[in-house]
């Protein structure tokens, strides 16, 4: 049986693994294709650690970043299903429990905050 989510650990073992499998992604390795992983993987452990345990670590704005990224980057909804998929694939690999179901309540509502934002023509 898995265990829930409990810990900045579980986090961890969670955005590590998830970043593995999106890296070789046909779709969406090619925009991790030059990240700075020690800055970006703490970033990610901080944010999902608030998320899930209001921890107050992460004061950023992951839409405005999104945002920006997309100008010089173009993304589509496809992008953002892909993160879905493997994110929600990832982490019921993982882990299961009441935490778990919450990481994959805020992963969509925040794909689905920021396809509204990014593509408002198609929502």
């Amino acid at each position: 049986m898995k265990k829930d989510i409990e810990a900045r650990a579980d986090i961890e073992l969670l955005i590590n693994r998830f970043y593995e499998v999106v890296r070789e992604d046909e779709l969406l390795g090619k925009f991790f294709a030059h990240v700075n992983w020690e800055t970006h993987l703490p970033i990610m452990y901080n944010f999902w650690e608030n998320t899930l345990f209001y921890t107050g670590g992460y004061t950023g704005n992951p839409l405005k970043i999104h945002m920006n990224f997309h100008l010089r980057f173009p993304m589509s909804q496809d992008h953002f299903q892909r993160w879905e998929q493997l994110f929600v694939s990832t982490l019921d690999g993982l882990f299961a429990g009441e935490k778990t179901e919450l990481a994959r309540q805020r992963a969509f509502s925040i794909s689905t905050v920021m396809q509204i934002k990014m593509f408002p023509d198609k929502n």
